[in-house]
């Protein structure tokens, strides 16, 4: 009887502990970070068009877009596709991404095509790209756009986060922001 009333009172303490007290510390904590930890987002006229550490699938001639997605880009199920680099079905996918890159960007050759534009990220929500990634895009943006090529580059150079302290990291282009600041940018014009 004895171990009996001692598991119970465990056992309570256990669910207050983790079923009140942590959910409302990590709560408190998230009050802290960026928009009280609803998550980094971008609004435009009032409305919330995505947020900024979660890739979006733009497939739009006239935007730049980001890596594929192993989810369909579902937040809420991060992953990859546990396929392996030998995989015939993985094979065939990335195949049939390279030939659709190469339709809509016919002045590449398969080998200008870096991975990241036909692989999917571990994660499967990356929202960044290499600035190769982004310039490769520029002629057909350009084109769909109507926008001179050389003022693109000068934009998406605009758009490059260095490494941390120029050591730690990769170059990156936030996609989401690029694609947000290019129809700002054509709005501009047009005015």
């Amino acid at each position: 009887m004895k171990n009996i009333v001692s598991h119970i009172i465990l056992t309570l303490l256990c669910l207050i502990l983790f079923s009140v007290l942590y959910p409302l510390a990590i709560t408190g904590i998230a009050l802290f970070a960026p928009n009280n930890g609803q998550g980094e987002t971008v609004v435009i006229n009032g409305k919330i068009k995505g947020f900024q550490k979660i890739g979006q699938s733009f497939t739009n001639d006239k935007y730049f877009w980001g890596r594929p997605s192993a989810v369909n880009y579902n937040a809420a199920g991060s992953g990859g596709s546990n396929k392996g680099p030998s995989n015939p079905e993985y094979i065939r996918e990335v195949l049939s991404r390279i030939d659709s890159f190469l339709v809509h960007h016919p002045y590449l050759h398969k080998k200008d095509i870096p991975a990241e534009m036909v692989t999917a990220s571990g994660s499967g929500l990356d929202p960044h790209i290499s600035p190769k990634s982004a310039f490769i895009q520029i002629k057909r943006i350009a084109r769909n756009r109507n926008i001179p090529e050389q003022k693109l580059t000068n934009f998406v150079n605009g758009f490059i986060q260095k490494p941390f302290m120029g050591l730690f990291g990769t170059s990156t282009v936030n996609v989401l922001q690029l694609n947000v600041a290019l129809d700002n940018l054509k709005q501009q014009d047009e005015r």
